[in-house]
């Protein structure tokens, strides 16, 4: 589990670290954080939660236990991952875990989405360039993979590959768009400014 890791912020262009596969087709948000941990008051405990009932089948054998993935943040996954409820609670557990970017044949649209919002790149990758990275990990796993933004293109050992991203997505993770909050704080200024010249909100009488 990769705590020391930052929280995203900022543009984000380049990412680096160790791997993680995990296996399986439609794989969904109530497997990623069961549906039990929702009535939590805040995130901050949802990475110890992450895949709570799947590593409890698996009994210390789950991707996410296994020790050499510990210090993974670059998490390979199949195809429609994320489907099923629109929770953001899925995305942030992952990241709490310590995952910074995702890499998959296909992924659900409400996750993507939420994923952006907190600086989660999702990746796709064509079905056999996706094989070629899972295996490339299990063979070389601790090994670091690279993934440069700008130029689409991860890079693990001596093998590269080419990604697709959604356009609207790419230009906000490059400007530092994704973070929304961060954007209005920069704003705050402006905020005020067309506040006060709004009239149904100012100078009401008591």
């Amino acid at each position: 589990m990769s705590l020391s890791l930052e929280f995203p912020k900022g543009p984000i262009t380049k990412i680096k670290g160790t791997c993680l596969c995990l296996e399986g087709n439609d794989i969904d948000t109530d497997r990623i954080i069961p549906a039990r941990f929702l009535k939590c008051v805040s995130f901050k405990s949802l990475g110890d939660q992450v895949f709570a009932d799947d590593r409890k089948e698996k009994n210390g054998l789950h991707p996410f236990d296994i020790k050499a993935n510990q210090e993974a943040s670059i998490l390979l996954v199949e195809k429609n991952f994320g489907c099923g409820s629109s929770r953001e609670h899925a995305p942030q557990a992952l990241m709490r875990w310590g995952i910074r970017a995702i890499i998959g044949y296909s992924f659900a649209e409400i996750f993507h989405g939420n994923c952006i919002s907190i600086g989660i790149p999702c990746l796709t990758l064509e079905e056999y360039n996706l094989t070629c990275l899972q295996q490339i990990t299990k063979e070389k796993a601790g090994k670091n993979c690279s993934i440069n933004m700008r130029k689409r293109e991860i890079v693990y050992e001596e093998s590269k590959f080419i990604f697709s991203i959604d356009k609207g997505a790419e230009a906000m993770f490059k400007s530092g768009n994704w973070d929304a909050t961060s954007t209005l704080i920069s704003q705050l200024e402006k905020i005020k400014d067309i506040k006060a010249k709004i009239p149904y909100i100012n100078n009401f009488e008591s």
